[in-house]
């Protein structure tokens, strides 16, 4: 009798919720499908069941660059609900994360995100759907019972709002389905990226946005056992769910692929009953760790993409001759969410299982040959403090060594295994610890392939990004002491001459343009000098009071500077050095303040374009004037010293635009040119970019191609695409030798690390300065580069500067902006921005 009133008091309590909760279509007042919903109607409807039901609960864990606010929606039973901090910290515990024992209550946690892309619309459309089902149907009142789902409804507000706007505008009053139609042709930016036009899909790991750092803080609050990306793809691809494709990195367990499996064969099922298309294991693969779907599986979890056709308006007709609806588009999502919510629940203990599992593994036999990475003390502070500081932000654990000890490993380098000495303030990371796996997949030397048809870039190592001396040790070794910052110490200063910095990372970039805001006049030391015993490189910073006697407070205000930037502070009480230059020499040249401009809009790459804006507004924080590709004929670049052309494929520079530029540079402005745009630029009258030096150079490189294309005469259809796979580099690693005596090498010592994610070759310059070269025969340290076009790299430039009357042309191959995670790609470009003169 007692059971039977359970199960009729648990039917009561599902039938009120299914009657006190209104559906989307009641609560907007359309249909779901009928029309894009603004993200502030989705907030509306959350916060709405939020306060109409006690087991949902909505969290704002951040706002978007534009102000919109981020939440995520936790929806569970009644029961669960009121022990849910006990099941969050149990679940913590189970990773390692939280100290203590956790209990024997087994509860499955499943995180759904959405929107990411924010022209991938019908995600958040769906979320709307699968949470009203969830709450107001018997269906879904038995998931939760022994589930969790916490749903991130829109990732990308800003790009989501920037494309249902544009569609909202445009759309006509009955939907027009014709690929020409303007409501299916977005203008550039288009609404895939955030507000900095940043791809937040590849920032999962390198925290670069305020949309990825806010919700990270909160993944790592809970570390869910299944995590699931809703995308949509090409409108003409059928629907695409787990388990993915090749390569898979080796750290994925065999259970986390058999459980991909058995999601998506549950996918299938559904999708079988409605005669709907998908396919699986096809061209999304889990490689590169910055996804929504690799990240969490790195960390513990199920990371799963879901892919449904779509990136168009309201309807679009395919080329099969059939419409694709954003209704039928939000219901393939809403339906493959509720199926995995369903093997969740049906797997709960199966799944917390193995995720303990897991967990037990990394902090007692993690996986992997190298089982310590070691930075070196004596590395760059700011760049030591930049990734201990990323470390913190992904719960990875570091320490000091905290004694001297001889060690043996891997020397990031020179690329050679080799013996050496460990300091007591190196700092070591070692993977016993819960994010073992992660911290693998971005510090080990090189990732194994399974597949070279890859999705993305196959290598991303920090050491290189920061170009930081450091090992991999394949023995143990645990920090023998707590980490500690470095103080930088304010000494009493009186009666200087000249204040003194190092310029050696961005950071210092970062210094140099507050200066220069503030007006400063500001001199660079073109070579290296000794002055009171203290020795400093090329590209040190010298402020004078002569000239700044506008400044008032000259002294308080430059040690301010100093202490609130936390910049080591060098003094003189002379202009005359013990070696090298004086301080009045013309060698120690004036800084002229850069008023940048930046082409944006049509023919530029938008991620390039954001990258730049990103960099010197968050980075930089440094004036930057962004001018449309349209509007360049009509502006007067007199106004500007620098002119940026990010990443694209531009139509605008005809002979006379080109002549102009020319021009312009030839007075003294200063033009740096991004990746596949210096096409518009190379072998054009004016400019020393050249794809082949001359026509022997030429005729060598064509002769390759007809050799390799009689060897590809014979190749099977079917093994065209890893044909072509020969001629591709997949965002691989290659170290090349710089030039550092040339101020656009300042500071970066005798070789660079550059992330090469083109096929672009370009030949030594004649009469220009050939200032990073990828000399002799080109191999990647880290990442696969099809032999056909590694083969092409040897001997080719991989940036420089064309000096040109007064000003000068920056030249750079390889986008060092790219994703802005390559610290020291960022530090050249502002070598690019301040120090060519």
């Amino acid at each position: 009798m007692k059971k039977l009133l359970t199960v009729l008091f648990t039917f009561i309590i599902g039938l009120t919720y299914a009657q006190s909760v209104k559906s989307p279509d009641e609560f907007l007042g359309y249909t779901l499908g009928d029309r894009y919903t603004r993200h502030h109607e989705m907030i509306d409807y959350f916060r709405y069941v939020d306060a109409q039901l006690s087991n949902v609960q909505i969290t704002q864990y951040g706002k978007t660059y534009e102000d919109r606010p981020l939440i995520y929606t936790i929806i569970t039973s009644q029961e669960n609900f009121a022990k849910l901090e006990d099941i969050r910290m149990d679940n913590l515990k189970r990773t390692g994360l939280a100290s203590g024992t956790p209990s024997a209550n087994k509860i499955a946690i499943v995180w759904m995100s959405y929107n990411v892309h924010g022209n991938e619309a019908s995600g958040m459309e769906a979320a709307l759907k699968t949470l009203h089902e969830l709450v107001s149907t018997t269906r879904g009142q038995e998931y939760l019972k022994n589930t969790v789902v916490i749903m991130d409804p829109c990732i990308n507000p800003d790009g989501r709002d920037r494309f249902t706007n544009f569609n909202n505008q445009y759309i006509n009053v009955i939907p027009n389905s014709s690929s020409d139609a303007a409501e299916n042709n977005e203008p550039w930016p288009r609404g895939r990226a955030n507000h900095y036009l940043f791809d937040l899909n590849r920032d999962w790991a390198w925290l670069q946005q305020t949309e990825s750092q806010a919700r990270l803080k909160a993944y790592n609050q809970w570390m869910p056992h299944i995590h699931v990306d809703f995308h949509e793809q090409g409108f003409n691809s059928p629907y695409y769910f787990a388990p993915a494709a090749e390569p898979f990195h080796a750290v994925i367990t065999n259970w986390q692929r058999e459980f991909q499996t058995t999601i998506g064969k549950n996918n299938a099922k559904y999708f079988d009953e409605k005669s709907w298309l998908f396919f699986t294991k096809e061209n999304f693969d889990l490689l590169y760790p910055s996804y929504g779907d690799t990240y969490p599986t790195y960390n513990g979890a199920i990371g799963m993409t879901y892919e449904q056709g779509g990136q168009r308006g309201v309807s679009i007709m395919t080329r099969e001759g059939v419409p694709l609806t954003l209704e039928q588009r939000l219901l393939h999502h809403h339906t493959t969410g509720m199926s995995t919510v369903e093997v969740a629940s049906k797997n709960a203990i199966k799944l917390v299982d193995e995720f303990e599992k897991y967990f037990k593994e990394n902090l007692s036999n993690p996986f992997g040959t190298y089982k310590s990475y070691v930075i070196k003390a004596d590395n760059n502070t700011d760049k030591i403090e930049e990734l201990t500081s990323w470390m913190d932000k992904h719960a990875i654990n570091y320490g000091f060594v905290g004694s001297s000890k001889a060690g043996k490993g891997f020397d990031y380098q020179t690329q050679t295994q080799g013996t050496f000495t460990l300091n007591a303030e190196d700092i070591v990371v070692n993977t016993f610890q819960p994010k073992s796996r992660f911290i693998t997949t971005v510090f080990e030397p090189q990732s194994k392939l399974s597949d070279s048809v890859t999705y993305d870039i196959t290598a991303w190592n920090l050491f290189y990004a920061y170009n930081l001396k450091g090992y991999a040790l394949t023995e143990r070794l645990n920090a023998g002491k707590a980490y500690e910052k470095k103080k930088t110490d304010a000494p009493a200063i009186t009666n200087a001459y000249a204040y003194i910095f190092k310029y050696e990372s961005v950071k210092d970039a970062e210094f140099l343009s507050e200066l220069l805001k503030r007006n400063f006049r500001v001199r660079i030391a073109q070579q290296a000098f000794t002055v009171n015993g203290n020795a400093f490189n090329a590209g040190t910073i010298i402020v004078t009071k002569t000239n700044n006697e506008g400044i008032i407070d000259f002294d308080k205000v430059v040690q301010t500077l100093a202490t609130n930037y936390k910049r080591t502070l060098y003094t003189s009480t002379t202009g005359f050095v013990d070696k090298g230059k004086d301080f009045g020499s013309s060698e120690v040249a004036y800084l002229e303040t850069p008023k940048v401009a930046m082409l944006m809009g049509d023919g530029s790459s938008s991620l390039s374009a954001g990258e730049v804006w990103h960099y010197f507004e968050q980075q930089l924080h440094y004036p930057l004037t962004q001018i449309r590709t349209n509007q360049l004929k009509r502006t007067d670049l007199d106004q500007y010293n620098v002119l940026i052309v990010p990443e694209g494929y531009y139509d605008i520079f005809d002979d006379a635009q080109l002549e102009r530029i020319n021009t312009w540079v030839s007075a003294g402005g200063k033009l740096i040119v991004i990746g596949d745009a210096l096409e518009s630029f190379s072998d054009k009258k004016g400019f020393s970019l050249k794809h082949y030096k001359n026509d022997e150079a030429k005729k060598a490189i064509e002769k390759l191609d007809e050799e390799w294309k009689k060897k590809d005469g014979l190749i099977r259809y079917e093994d065209a695409e890893r044909k072509n796979i020969s001629e591709n580099i997949s965002g691989a690693i290659y170290k090349i030798a710089v030039d550092n005596s040339h101020p656009l090498a300042f500071g970066l010592g005798n070789h660079y690390f550059t992330l090469k994610t083109n096929t672009i070759r370009y030949d030594f310059m004649e009469d220009a300065w050939n200032v990073g070269v990828l000399k002799g025969n080109a191999k990647p340290v880290q990442g696969f580069a099809g032999y056909k076009a590694n083969k092409k790299m040897d001997n080719t430039l991989s940036f420089g500067v064309q000096q040109k009357g007064r000003g000068n042309i920056v030249y750079f191959v390889d986008n060092p902006l790219f994703r802005c995670f390559w610290e020291q790609g960022k530090f050249v470009f502002g070598n690019a921005v301040f120090m060519v003169l």
